[in-house]
């Protein structure tokens, strides 16, 4: 079968929103209407905001401080990652009512391919409003939809309308679609490579489109022939209902290089508040540290601390990278990137923490 008759495949793109925080609001009704933040406490940082507390600019892995100030009436709850999961669970089922092509993404993000049309609905459009209507009935929240032939536009989409939204985008609507949004949009395009493809004046989808595969991997190698493609609208990549993480992790690129021990170690402490927010939002646990350092001059190294038990806390995974970087001191040259991962992963064994204590 040559690619131009392959059928078209129907990928939905569930996102709940603000799901943390709207469970809350949910199960406490004197939330409703404000601007609560899931998380916090001293030095902490912010795992989930509502759509009201993001008004003011409060968004997750944000400084628990940042977030007072910019809200003075911001309320702060603990987490409970327990409810969070059942909750989970719950929508999952409702899913497996439609497909069994079931990527989940975290606790409250998922891909499904829905190209057979299981029940006979007609449409993505119809299943997907069909499973919207089915969270909302039976959980009380709400979640967005983006509805596409591949995984990279349906994501793109279910934050298109957001929140409480859905979004079609077909084969024929989705280059046009792509090149009116900026890069910083794009799935896989972090800050700091937004900001390269800012520098060389792409700031749209259109402008990347302009730009040829040569150019696009002699500046940024191997992720410049991905760049090239979604740009188009090219994603080739399945819905894979058996999706294990090898390893969760953040990182960060300095404007200037770095050598004092003092700004490393404060710096690596807000990438650890990123890295473990990801980790709680993937429901994993795992036994394994990963310090990723770059130099300057761009060259890498790797440190690793593995653990008998796995790391259920923010304390301990932060703790276990400061001293692999407290062994690297007195640095040779200035380091330009800093990253934390864990790795030797668990899903869904994660009990909830006493406390959140996402420091930074």
């Amino acid at each position: 079968m040559s690619e131009s008759d392959k059928p078209v495949r129907k990928i939905i793109h569930i996102d709940m929103d603000a799901f943390y925080a709207s469970v809350e609001q949910r199960d406490n009704p004197e939330l409703k209407g404000k601007p609560v933040a899931v998380g916090g406490g001293h030095r902490g940082v912010v795992a989930a905001a509502s759509y009201e507390a993001r008004k003011f600019g409060i968004r997750s892995a944000m400084p628990s401080v940042t977030a007072k100030r910019r809200c003075a009436d911001l309320i702060f709850v603990k987490p409970r990652f327990d409810v969070y999961r059942e909750v989970s669970h719950q929508i999952r089922a409702i899913f497996a009512d439609y497909t069994d092509l079931i990527e989940p993404l975290s606790l409250d993000e998922a891909y499904l391919d829905v190209t057979a049309d299981r029940l006979g609905l007609g449409t993505a459009r119809a299943t997907a409003e069909k499973i919207r209507r089915r969270i909302r009935e039976e959980t009380g929240l709400t979640a967005s939809a983006g509805v596409s032939y591949c995984k990279f536009v349906a994501k793109l989409a279910s934050d298109q309308n957001k929140p409480d939204g859905l979004c079609v985008i077909t084969p024929e609507r989705a280059q046009a679609y792509i090149a009116a949004l900026p890069v910083s949009r794009f799935h896989g395009i972090g800050p700091v490579t937004a900001r390269k493809l800012e520098g060389m004046g792409i700031m749209t989808g259109a402008d990347l489109q302009e730009r040829s595969l040569a150019e696009l991997e002699l500046r940024f190698g191997s992720s410049g022939h991905w760049y090239w493609r979604i740009s188009r609208g090219i994603d080739d990549r399945e819905v894979c209902s058996d999706r294990p993480y090898k390893s969760v992790s953040a990182e960060r690129t300095f404007d200037e290089d770095l050598t004092d021990p003092d700004r490393l170690a404060s710096e690596l402490e807000r990438i650890a508040g990123y890295a473990w927010a990801r980790v709680e939002r993937a429901d994993v646990t795992g036994r394994t540290v990963t310090l990723k350092v770059k130099f300057g001059d761009f060259t890498n190294i790797t440190r690793s601390k593995s653990f008998p038990a796995p790391i259920e806390e923010l304390s301990s995974f932060t703790e276990a990278g400061q001293v692999l970087l407290a062994a690297l001191f007195p640095v040779p040259k200035g380091i330009r990137l800093l990253g934390l991962g864990l790795h030797n992963l668990i899903e869904g064994e994660i009990e909830p923490p006493r406390q959140l204590g996402l420091a930074i």
